[in-house]
This record gives C-alpha cells, sequence and structure tokens, in this order.
C-alpha cells in the first residue's frame, strides 16, 4: 500500500474566499452565518445561512463558462485553482492520464433546477438554455476540473447526502493508495442556498431561525452554508521526490451504514465508523487528539454522537477535544466534510483547535470538551474527521502528522 498525502488544499466559504481567510477566521472565531440575500428570502420561514457573500461570478468566469457552470461548480473551480496552485503539481504525460477528480455533492445544480422551475412554472416560458442539464448534473464540477486540468484518469462525483465529501476523498485515498492513481483532486462543494433549496429544507423543521449551536443545550437546529473544498491527495514518495510541501497524511477511513431510518442517526453506526477509521489506519484510540465533529447543531445528532465517541474511546474521551466548525461556516450538506478538513489540517500542522463557536449551555448528554467559543493552541498528533449523513450513511477519516 502506498501511503497518501495532501499537498494542496482550497476553498470559498462563508468564512473565507481562501484557505488562508478561512483558517483565520476559524482561529479568530468568527461566525460567517447572516441574513440570507436571494429572490423571494422574505417568502421563507428560514431567513439565516452561511452564505458566501462578496463574490462576483462574471468577473471570473466568461459569458460561455457562465452557461455552463452553476453556482456549485463555480466554487469547485475556484477552490481547485486555490489547491492545485499551492500543491504546485503538474499534470501530464503519465501524471495526466492517470490522475482523476472524485468530489462530493448532495444537490449538484441547485441553483440552475430553481432559476428554470421558476422560468417554466411561474414566468410561462416555454424553453429553457439548452445548457440545462449539464450545468445542473451532479457530476458537472468534476467534469470541469477533469477538463480544466488535463485529468484523464477516475473522475466521479460522489452523492450521499451530508456524507458524499467525506465519501468522496475515502475513493480518492483508496485509489492512490491502491496504486490505480499517483494523485488524485477531491473534496466538495454545495450551493443550495436559494429559495427552492431552503423551502425544501424548512419542511423537514430541523432548521434555526437564529444560530447554530452545536453541543450546546439550547440548541435548536441546523443552519445552512455554501462553498466548496478541494484538495489534493498524493502519492508520499511522488510529492517527497517533486519537493512538495506536505500539509499531512490521510492514513485511513471507514464507512458504515445504520440500516435503521432515513433521518434518524444511529450511535452503533457513528462508533462502527470511526472504530474501523482507526483500524484501518492503525491507530490506537488514545493517539487520537482532535474530533472535528458532524455537529450539526440538532438534539438528535449531537447527543448520539457524543454517545458514539464515548463509546468507542472510552476513558480516554474525557481527554479529546471535539468541536464542530459548522456553527461558525454552517452546514454544507454535500459540501461539509471538504471544508471541515481545512480545520483538522490546521489542527495538525498549524497546533490550533477551531473552537464550537455559540456554545452557551453545558449538556449532560453533550459532556465532552467541545472547545467552547475560543479556538485553543494544543500539539495534536492525530485527528478524526466524521460524517453522518441523512439515510444513515457514515463517513470517517483519520488523519495524522508528518
Amino acid at each position: 500500500m502506498k501511503r497518501v498525502v495532501i499537498t494542496g488544499a482550497g476553498t470559498i466559504n462563508a468564512l473565507g474566499h481562501s484557505v488562508p481567510e478561512t483558517l483565520t477566521a476559524m482561529r479568530e472565531g468568527q461566525c460567517g452565518i447572516g441574513a440570507l440575500d436571494f429572490r423571494d428570502v422574505d417568502r421563507l420561514t428560514i431567513k439565516i445561512g452561511g452564505q458566501v457573500h462578496g463574490f462576483e461570478a462574471e468577473g471570473r468566469f466568461n459569458r460561455q463558462q457562465m452557461t455552463l457552470y452553476d453556482r456549485f461548480t463555480q466554487f469547485t473551480l475556484i477552490a481547485a485553482k486555490e489547491a492545485i496552485t499551492q500543491s504546485g503539481i503538474v499534470f501530464s504525460g503519465e501524471m495526466s492520464a492517470r490522475s482523476g477528480v472524485v468530489l462530493g455533492t448532495a444537490g449538484g445544480g441547485v441553483s440552475t433546477w430553481d432559476d428554470n422551475y421558476r422560468s417554466v412554472y411561474e414566468d410561462g416560458k416555454n424553453r429553457v438554455h439548452p445548457f440545462v442539464v449539464p450545468k445542473l448534473m451532479n457530476n458537472a464540477a468534476a467534469s470541469h476540473v477533469s477538463m480544466e486540468y488535463n485529468l484523464k484518469g477516475p473522475s466521479f462525483t460522489v452523492s450521499t447526502a451530508c456524507a458524499s465529501s467525506n465519501h468522496a476523498m475515502a475513493q480518492a485515498f483508496t485509489m492512490v493508495r491502491s496504486g490505480m492513481a499517483p494523485a488524485m483532486i477531491t473534496g466538495g462543494s454545495e450551493s443550495m442556498l436559494c429559495f427552492g433549496g431552503v423551502k425544501a429544507w424548512e419542511g423537514l423543521r430541523v432548521m434555526s431561525k437564529d444560530a447554530c449551536r452545536p453541543f450546546s443545550a439550547n440548541r435548536n437546529g441546523m443552519v445552512q452554508g455554501e462553498g466548496a473544498g478541494v484538495f489534493v491527495f498524493e502519492e508520499y514518495e511522488h510529492a517527497r521526490a517533486r519537493g512538495a510541501e506536505i500539509l499531512c497524511e490521510v492514513a485511513g477511513f471507514a464507512m458504515s451504514s445504520d440500516a435503521t431510518d432515513i433521518v434518524m442517526p444511529s450511535k452503533q453506526g457513528a462508533a462502527r465508523a470511526m472504530a474501523g477509521a482507526l483500524s484501518d489506519a492503525r491507530i490506537n484510540a488514545e493517539d487520537v487528539g482532535y474530533i472535528n465533529a458532524h455537529g450539526t447543531g440538532t438534539a438528535a445528532n449531537d447527543k448520539t454522537e457524543c454517545a458514539a465517541v464515548a463509546d468507542v474511546f472510552g476513558p480516554h474521551a474525557d481527554n479529546l477535544m471535539i468541536s464542530s466548525t459548522k456553527s461558525m461556516h454552517g452546514h454544507l450538506i454535500g459540501g461539509t466534510g471538504a471544508v471541515e478538513l481545512l480545520a483538522c489540517i490546521m489542527a495538525l500542522k498549524d497546533r490550533v483547535i477551531a473552537p464550537t463557536i455559540g456554545y452557551e449551555e453545558a449538556d449532560p448528554e453533550c459532556a465532552l470538551d467541545v472547545v467552547p467559543n475560543e479556538a485553543r493552541d494544543a500539539n495534536v498528533d492525530v485527528v478524526l474527521s466524521n460524517a453522518f449523513a441523512f439515510g444513515g450513511l457514515n463517513a470517517v477519516l483519520a488523519l495524522r502528522k508528518i
């Protein structure tokens, strides 16, 4: 088996339009959640979200590209450019032929769906643009990244609701580890913050009207966000040979299915995924110093996740730091695990643990060190990144310092 490392990272989200901006915001415990700004927001019950403000697509893409790029694809291409530039990797020859793209998204081109349903049903138009289908399809972002960077190896999209990015990154990891590909572009993106996207989520009655407060006893629901996180996963010896800066090592992963309920999480399913990731990485539970939690801010998720952590780590659970950065950037659904991986890299490389902001009241069912409200300096060698999705689909990545 090959060792797999991360040599590049890119993002755009509610906290920042780049990795440095995002990490600074995480260190400072900034909140990117605020008032939503789009057409018909006044018809919504939920009017807050982790929206990417100050972003002008017209200044980044030409007219022809705009006819093909939904907002989620735009975010992906911006993040991919930052990651590949940082990595310094060049895709040509054999590298081009064997390297590929695996990305996660839950909704794909939701804004395109929304705009065109409005056009047909509300405005009464009988035609839509001929590129609507290639613009909204879930694999659009992966396809455009592959074309932009001449990636001719395995490329596809994973859609497993809130675990999409972690599942995608796990597939990329497996391909590099097995020797199938020397490098993979991976991560995920989402942009559901439009009238139809938020209205659909309102129906679930799991959304907060005021703030995301994971693990706090007075939490009252999740808050949606949008954006992208993209990474270069590369075979260790290849990265070392070309003198690349290595951000951290991807040590292992595991996936599980609850097989119980379409929306209610299972402690057993989450625990099996975490334990499996430790086993795959050949890491002892006592070696883990930090967990980036799924931590949605819903009563069901938070207490179930904390119970699963307690089961897997036993007495060591009291020594762990566990935080949810969704409190700052919102829940990016299919893209959330990718943006949250940045907090894991920051913990390993910069020795800073991102906080859970908005924490106000202790909850006896979440009696772990949730790094409340302020970032913390800490030296950790191993971290986990949790993602637990509707449908009972769980994916956990294990990373370590190198």
